[in-house]
């Protein structure tokens, strides 16, 4: 009888060290922080404001 390894423990421990870095999905976040890292603040308030929930 062949086992498998089961791939979930390890898949939340990455996902888990992910979280710890901050590590960010959505690409509209990563260029607000970019954006706020370069000064340009204005265009920044622009991106915070498409980001706001609409309900």
């Amino acid at each position: 009888m062949a086992t498998s390894r089961d791939p979930i423990p390890e898949l939340r421990r990455h996902l888990e060290l992910c979280w710890r870095r901050e590590c960010d999905i959505d690409p509209m976040i990563l260029r607000l922080r970019q954006l706020r890292h370069q000064g340009a603040l204005p265009q920044a308030r622009c991106l915070e404001q498409e980001l706001q929930p609409l309900f």
